[in-house]
């Protein structure tokens, strides 16, 4: 079994994530300090570079002023479909 890190799933992930943030209208920093992380704690998971797992998933989504459980569904209804671009 292929880790998850690696799946096209799991990279439409990241890209609905950098989308989120996007229209939040925030940049990689500004998310970082909603977290109270450091900004490359937000590039490595938007790259794949580090996995969340589902409670840094559930900070990320309140940070984002996002309902969890609509970007699931959302994950889920469009994992057949290309991931949006993700240049910044």
């Amino acid at each position: 079994m292929t880790k998850s890190v690696f799946t096209e799933r799991y990279d439409h992930f990241r890209h609905l994530l950098i989308e989120a943030r996007k229209a939040a209208g925030l940049s990689q920093a500004e998310l970082a300090k909603r977290l109270e992380r450091l900004q490359s704690y937000v590039s490595k998971y938007e790259r794949g570079e580090r996995r969340l797992d589902v409670i840094e998933f559930l900070e990320v989504a309140e940070a984002l002023g996002i309902d969890p459980t609509d970007f699931l569904r959302k994950l889920r209804s469009t994992q057949s479909e290309s991931p949006p671009d993700e240049a910044d």
